[in-house]
C-alpha cells in the first residue's frame, strides 16, 4: 500500500506540474518606460504567402530595413500557404507558449486565440503611448498617427472592449466579367450588377449547338458563374436582404428562412450547370481566362490572376482566350444600398514574459504601417493601404493614375480593383467577432457547397433535406456549443468554472487523500484486530 501511495503521489505531482503549466496565465502586458536598445530580442513573424514572390520580397525588405534601424531586434520569418494553417499552428502552440511574436491573421481567428487567457496583447496602451505608440516621438521611422489610419479598418480590429490587432492590407470581393461574352449573348452590362442579371445571363450561356459545344465559346466546357468563397457569398446575400447571420453577442442566426430561399435559388442554377464553386470546380480565374466562365467572383487581392493579360496565371499560354475584362462590384439585391464584405489580413502581437520583447514586437508590427511597406505591398495585388497617410503619398497617387501602362506593375485589372474598393469603402461591412465566429463562417460556406453537390448528384432537395442540412451543419461545426458569453478563461472563472488542468489536479489530489485515508483506516482496523486477538 505504501508503494502504491508513493506511486500515486509521483503521478499527481507530475500532473500538477503539467496542469500548472497549462493553467498558468501570463501577466497582462505592462508598457515599459523605455525600450532597452542594449538588450537583444529575437522575434518570430508568421505571414501568409502563396505564389507571389514579390510579397515575400517585401516582407524580407521590411525586416532588413527595420533591423538596420533597430540592430538589437532580429526577426525570423515563417511563411504559410494559407491563413488556416497559421490558425491551426497558433492554436496548437498557445498551450506551450511557443506562439510567434507577430502574426498576420484575421479577427475571427484572434477571437479564438483569446481563449488562451493573456495570449494576445490588447493594443490600446501601445496605440496611445507618447513615445512608441502610433506616430510616437521616439520611433526611428515615420509611423502614421491613429488619426491617419482608415477608421473603418481600425473598427474591424476592435472587439471585446479593446483593439487586438492592426489592419495590414484590405481587399473586398469583385466580380470579374467577360464583357465580350455578355455582349455576344445579346446583353449589355449594367452600371451595377444584380443577382437577377447574373442568373439570367448565366442560364442563357448554357445553350449548345448540335455538336454539343456551348454556343457562346464554341467549347465543350462552360461554367458561366463561379464563386471562389462561398462563405462570403452566403454572408453577403443575407446582409443584402437584411436577414440575420449572427449578433454581436454571439447569437447564431444563420439558419433562417432567408438562408433557405437563397439556397433554393442557388440549387436551381447549380442543377442547370450555370453555377459552381471553387471547391467543386477549381479557381474561377482558370475558367475565366480560358473562356469557360463569364462571371468569376474572387477577392480583389486575386486581381493579377484575372483577365486575358493577367501577369499571374495557372493555365498555359495556349489556353488563354482574348476578351475584354470588366471589374465590377459583386451582385446586389438592392443596387441603391450596396453591401460588400471587407476582408484582408490584420496583425496581432502575442504576449510574452518579457515586456521588452512585446514592445520590440510592436515596433516591428507598427513598421508594417509605414508608407514604404504599405505602398509596395498594395502594388502586388488589388489590395489598398490601410492608412490615409499612404493613400495621400505621391508615389501611391502616381501608381493609381498609371492604370494600364503595362501588364505587370500597372496591370489595369489590378488597379481598377483597388479603385473599386476605395470608392466603396463605406459600403463594406464585417461580421461580428467572437469565439466560434470562424466556425460559423465555415458553416455558411458549407451550406452552399452541400446544396451544389447534392443537386449535381441528382438527389432530392426538399423541406426534409434542409432540416437535416441545418442540423448537420450545427453538429459538424459545433455551433450548439458556442456560448453567447464566449469561452475565454476569465469569464469561465467568473462563472465559477475552472480550467480543465486545474480540475484534473484537484480531482487527483482528492483521489490521493481518499487512498491515504483508506490506508490509515485499514491499518487502524488491522491493529485493532491484532490487539483484540492478543487479549
Amino acid at each position: 500500500m505504501k508503494k502504491i501511495i508513493a506511486l500515486i503521489l509521483v503521478v499527481v505531482l507530475c500532473a500538477g506540474l503539467v496542469s500548472c503549466h497549462g493553467a498558468d496565465i501570463l501577466e497582462e502586458f505592462v508598457m515599459p518606460d523605455e525600450f532597452d536598445e542594449n538588450a537583444l530580442y529575437e522575434i518570430t513573424f508568421w505571414a501568409k504567402n502563396d505564389t507571389n514572390v514579390n510579397q515575400t520580397r517585401i516582407y524580407e525588405k521590411a525586416m532588413a530595413d527595420f533591423e538596420a534601424l533597430y540592430p538589437n531586434i532580429k526577426i525570423t520569418l515563417k511563411l504559410y500557404t494559407d491563413y488556416g494553417r497559421i490558425y491551426n499552428d497558433v492554436i496548437t502552440n498557445i498551450s506551450t507558449r511557443t506562439t510567434p511574436n507577430v502574426c498576420i491573421t484575421y479577427p475571427d481567428h484572434i477571437a479564438t486565440y483569446l481563449t488562451g487567457r493573456g495570449s494576445v496583447v490588447a493594443l490600446n496602451e501601445l496605440f496611445e503611448d507618447e513615445k512608441y505608440g502610433l506616430g510616437g516621438s521616439a520611433l526611428k521611422y515615420d509611423s502614421p498617427s491613429f488619426d491617419e489610419m482608415v477608421s473603418k479598418y481600425m473598427e474591424e480590429c476592435s472587439f471585446g472592449g479593446a483593439y487586438y490587432a492592426i489592419p495590414f492590407m484590405r481587399s473586398t470581393e469583385a466580380c470579374y466579367v467577360n464583357k465580350t461574352y455578355v455582349e455576344a449573348l445579346g446583353y449589355e452590362l449594367p452600371e451595377k450588377l444584380t443577382w437577377e442579371f447574373i442568373w439570367e445571363v448565366s442560364e442563357a450561356a448554357m445553350a449548345k449547338d448540335s455538336g454539343g459545344n456551348f454556343i457562346v465559346n464554341g467549347q465543350k466546357v462552360m461554367i458561366p458563374f463561379i464563386y471562389k468563397s462561398t462563405d462570403n457569398m452566403m454572408i453577403q446575400m443575407l446582409r443584402q436582404r437584411g436577414a440575420g447571420y449572427s449578433s454581436e453577442a454571439g447569437d447564431i442566426m444563420l439558419f433562417n428562412d432567408t438562408t433557405r430561399q437563397c439556397l433554393q435559388e442557388i440549387a436551381v442554377h447549380a442543377e442547370s450547370g450555370a453555377f459552381s464553386t471553387f471547391k467543386i470546380s477549381s479557381y474561377p480565374a482558370n475558367f475565366l481566362n480560358a473562356g469557360q466562365c463569364i462571371f468569376a467572383v474572387d477577392s480583389t487581392a486575386g486581381a493579377t490572376w484575372m483577365g486575358s493579360n493577367a501577369p499571374l496565371a495557372d493555365i498555359s499560354e495556349e489556353a488563354f482566350v482574348d476578351f475584354e475584362t470588366a471589374v465590377m462590384t459583386i451582385p446586389q439585391f438592392d443596387i441603391n444600398n450596396p453591401q460588400m464584405i471587407s476582408q484582408g489580413p490584420s496583425v496581432c502581437i502575442f504576449n510574452k514574459e518579457d515586456p521588452g520583447e512585446v514592445l520590440a514586437s510592436w515596433l516591428f508590427a507598427q513598421y508594417l504601417l509605414t508608407d514604404g511597406v504599405q505602398i509596395a505591398y498594395s502594388q502586388t495585388e488589388g489590395y489598398v493601404p490601410v492608412t490615409e497617410k499612404a493613400r495621400r503619398n505621391k508615389e501611391y497617387i502616381d501608381y493609381m493614375a498609371s492604370e494600364g501602362k503595362d501588364n505587370e506593375l500597372y496591370y489595369d485589372v489590378k488597379i481598377i480593383s483597388s479603385k473599386l474598393l476605395i470608392e466603396n469603402t463605406e459600403n463594406t461591412f464585417t461580421t461580428p467577432v467572437f469565439n466560434g465566429s470562424a466556425s460559423l463562417r465555415n458553416a455558411a460556406g458549407a451550406l452552399i457547397e452541400d446544396v451544389v453537390k447534392t443537386v449535381r448528384r441528382s438527389q432530392p432537395i426538399n423541406d426534409e433535406y434542409y432540416e437535416n442540412l441545418y442540423a448537420d451543419m450545427i453538429s459538424l461545426y459545433r455551433l450548439d456549443q458556442i456560448s453567447r458569453e464566449g469561452d475565454n478563461a476569465e469569464k469561465n472563472l467568473e462563472l465559477g468554472k475552472l480550467p480543465a488542468p486545474s480540475l484534473i489536479l484537484l480531482i487527483s489530489l482528492a483521489t490521493v487523500w481518499v487512498f491515504i485515508g483508506t490506508y490509515f483506516l485499514l491499518s487502524f482496523i488491522k491493529k485493532k484486530k491484532m490487539s483484540n486477538k492478543a487479549l
